[in-house]
């Protein structure tokens, strides 16, 4: 088992992520490709980029079901938690009334989303090729239920049918078509991976740059209530679950380190190119998927240093 990174090494880690989302906020600001230029870019990435960055990752992770059996229900089973915390937020005694329901819905994803790049990168640091293979198996599983967790709110109250939504949503179509791939024992052809891996790259700098166009802090104030329940469930109330699930689902010390690296991340940059698509406050939830990559700095050595 290697030994735990230190807080500096997590902020070098989320560095990258945060750098690139100041950029997408200086050049739509003081440049001439302003908010015009990126909302084309975020149509790029939501139809086309993403999908294909889904697709590849989903169908490149192994997925040994019996090995990891008892990782791959606590994972499922945080992601279940997580997702009711987070939707439960309008209903709660004191703090429900001061929730805007249609921003509850746009912004939801944040509290469970996750960024998989810095997954993969932390767990392969902490727990070598044997953790990498348990991350990339979690992934695979729970990518699925968080994208179709994320949809429904926003389709739910914007009263559109919650089926054709999910079917029509590239993002869920490349997961669940990348799965079904993997499950079928498919293969990505070896000269086709370098193109694939590229548009990966790809989605993933010109979505943190479009989350970064988007910003405006300033919305955070009209929706402060929501921003501190959404991001103290992501960054405190998840690790604490990922860590009781591992004491209950008695997983050894490589499976722990993976849950607790899982349930500590920074949400996922695409939650701001799929609030935008689907009519949602898109700058807010920009706002949102910075401060929680800053927040990703205290929460994986909270979970990873503490908890562990």
């Amino acid at each position: 088992m290697k030994v735990i990174l230190g807080t500096v090494n997590y902020a070098q880690l989320l560095f990258p992520d945060f750098s690139l989302i100041l950029c997408g906020y200086l050049v739509c600001r003081y440049t001439a490709l302003n908010r015009t230029v990126w909302e084309q870019v975020e149509t790029l990435v939501y139809y086309f980029l993403f999908p294909v960055l889904l697709f590849q990752s989903v169908l490149r992770s192994p997925l040994n079901v019996r090995e990891a059996s008892s990782l791959i229900a606590a994972g499922v089973l945080m992601a279940l938690i997580s997702i009711g915390m987070s939707y439960s937020l309008p209903y709660l005694p004191f703090i429900g009334r001061r929730i805007d329901r249609r921003q509850h819905a746009g912004s939801a994803q944040v509290a469970f989303r996750f960024n998989s790049f810095i997954a993969l990168a932390i767990v392969e640091r902490m727990a070598g090729p044997q953790g990498l293979l348990l991350i990339a198996v979690l992934i695979a599983f729970c990518v699925p239920i968080f994208n179709t967790a994320a949809v429904w709110p926003m389709a739910r109250h914007a009263n559109r049918a919650f089926v054709r939504e999910l079917v029509r949503n590239p993002l869920i179509i490349a997961t669940a078509s990348g799965l079904a791939a993997n499950l079928a024992g498919l293969h990505i052809p070896v000269w086709l991976e370098p193109t694939l891996t590229r548009i990966g790259s790809a989605s993933l700098a010109l979505g943190l740059m479009a989350a970064g166009a988007g910003l405006q802090f300033a919305m955070l104030a009209s929706a402060k209530t929501l921003a501190v329940g959404l991001l103290s469930i992501r960054h405190f109330m998840t690790p604490l679950v990922g860590f009781g699930l591992s004491r209950l689902f008695g997983l050894d010390p490589v499976q722990t380190t993976v849950l607790l690296a899982f349930s500590a991340l920074p949400t996922a940059s695409s939650a701001y190119v799929l609030a935008t698509r689907m009519g949602y406050d898109g700058a807010y939830v920009a706002a949102l998927v910075t401060l929680s990559t800053l927040l990703g700095m205290a929460s994986l050595p909270f979970a990873l240093g503490v908890l562990r």
